[in-house]
């Protein structure tokens, strides 16, 4: 489970307050990449600043269920500052998907009510956030902040994806999110590329170079 270790530590190199950030939607072959920072209320308490019961239920997004996710968004946006940063199917096409992941986390922070001391980001690669920033693969594994973080992007890109589901049907957004599933494929047999599809992906590269040499 997540703890506050990696914040406390950050907190004696550099000045709080600490935002924790990470990012989802990286794989999918349609819609989105989100990000979100959040700030911990309190890094040197013993539960960051949150309720006790919702410190004690965050943990990685890709191990918590669906509902559990659903639930915890509400009393988290709640209790956090916090804010999101997307970035689009066309600007993912344009920079790839790595750039654009660094892209939604620096407009995340930009987002946020008031700018945080420090940083710690999920994964091996810096945004170049303008303040001092700590890489952590796997952070939303042992980090409060980024567990959180993790929560609040994942709830928003799905409820986002369930949406441009109800425009799009047949892909099978609302449960796959877009990611390159039986149902999506067959989706796009049947109806083709949509404009929500990353053209830049090799699946959906060669979907429409397969429909211009017909």
């Amino acid at each position: 489970m997540p703890d506050l270790r990696h914040e406390r530590a950050l907190l004696a190199e550099a000045d709080g307050p600490v935002a924790g950030l990470d990012e989802v939607g990286r794989g999918p072959w349609a819609g989105p990449v989100m990000a979100c920072a959040v700030v911990l209320p309190d890094a040197s308490d013993v539960t960051g600043g949150l309720p006790e019961m919702l410190f004690a239920s965050l943990d990685d997004s890709k191990k918590l269920s669906l509902d559990r996710r659903d639930a915890l968004f509400d009393p988290l946006a709640a209790a956090i500052p916090h804010a999101f940063g997307e970035a689009s199917v066309a600007e993912i096409d344009e920079l790839n998907i790595l750039q654009a992941s660094l892209l939604a986390m620096r407009r995340a922070l930009a987002a946020l009510p008031y700018r945080p001391g420090c940083a710690l980001v999920d994964g091996n690669r810096d945004p170049k956030l303008g303040v001092p920033t700590r890489l952590i693969v796997k952070g939303d594994s042992v980090s409060i902040a980024i567990a959180a973080a993790s929560i609040l992007a994942k709830v928003r890109r799905d409820r986002i994806m369930g949406e441009l589901a109800r425009d799009y049907p047949g892909y099978g957004w609302e449960t796959n999110m877009g990611y390159g599933t039986a149902a999506h494929r067959a989706g796009l047999d049947r109806l083709g590329v949509t404009p929500h599809h990353r053209t830049s992906f090799a699946p959906i590269k060669a979907r429409l170079q397969t429909a211009l040499n017909i």
